[in-house]
């Protein structure tokens, strides 16, 4: 089992735990080195921080960057950043500010269909208003009792060709490896096994297409082993890893207990052959 989880969510953003409280799950559950990776904001890293110290685990500051890729929205974590460094501030500022004009437009649709009361109903939700986003609207309509649980709610009502989806231009590719790299840190592909267009996956041509921008631009990790992949994709992203010469990433992307695909830590071993993404800090 890997010790390292690389990949969660506080109240920051999305998740259900406060930043300190992330953290004492993880030191409970076995985690020995934890990057916090909030979307599109870096305001947990101190909090997690001291937690850490104070429970003698490693900890890595991180931030999960939304991107628009094509027709594709992607995640790109960037992992040992600098969160005072000016580029990086300033741009996850501006794709928090798209957010709420996105959940206007996102409630106004679950409207047309009977749902009312979601833009009010997702804000209860969202401990951080500027980073209001779609699992917020889930959990509201758990409790409305739309759909049983959060994975449903996006299945029927979030994502493309359902009502409650709504298109957002993000951050460019180009633009956020920039600023993760230009702040001294890691910039990696989340969850490759997630892509999708409407119903499809990201197949393997475009997924190819990404690699080598997302190389090229400096990229430097996939995520192997995440919470969202199966055990046959992690043996076909550790393909992909070694393809494109790509450190091999790990996280649950936890967000609270009982709404993740897995709980923090306890992730499986890398497949043979992986470079570990920490290899990039541990030999300097």
């Amino acid at each position: 089992m890997l010790d390292y989880d690389l990949h969660c969510h506080s109240t920051v953003s999305d998740g259900l735990l406060t930043p300190a409280d992330l953290v004492a799950r993880a030191a409970g559950r076995g985690v020995k080195f934890l990057a916090l990776t909030d979307h599109d904001d870096i305001a947990g890293l101190a909090e997690a921080a001291e937690a850490a110290a104070r429970l003698g685990i490693g900890f890595i500051n991180g931030v999960e960057v939304s991107v628009s890729w094509g027709s594709h929205t992607l995640h790109i974590v960037g992992l040992r950043i600098d969160p005072a460094y000016p580029p990086l501030v300033e741009g996850l500022h501006a794709v928090r500010n798209g957010r709420g004009a996105r959940a206007q437009l996102m409630a106004e649709s679950l409207a047309k269909v009977g749902i009312g009361g979601a833009l009010e109903g997702a804000y209860r939700y969202a401990g951080n208003p500027s980073i209001i986003g779609r699992t917020h609207f889930a959990r509201f309509l758990v409790e409305s009792g739309y759909s049983k649980d959060v994975r449903s709610v996006f299945n029927n009502y979030l994502v493309k060709g359902k009502p409650g989806y709504v298109s957002h231009q993000w951050a460019t590719l180009p633009d956020t490896v920039s600023w993760i790299r230009g702040s001294g840190g890691i910039a990696v592909l989340a969850h490759p096994g997630r892509y999708t267009s409407g119903r499809k996956h990201m197949g393997s041509t475009t997924l190819r297409e990404l690699l080598r921008e997302f190389t090229d631009l400096g990229g430097q990790g996939i995520e192997v082993v995440s919470g969202a992949h199966t055990p046959e994709q992690y043996a076909e992203f550790a393909r992909y890893a070694e393809e494109y010469g790509l450190f091999a990433s790990c996280g649950s992307d936890f967000h609270g207990p009982g709404e993740s695909y897995r709980d923090l830590g306890g992730l499986p071993d890398f497949p043979l052959g992986c470079r570990p993404v920490w290899q990039l800090w541990e030999n300097k």
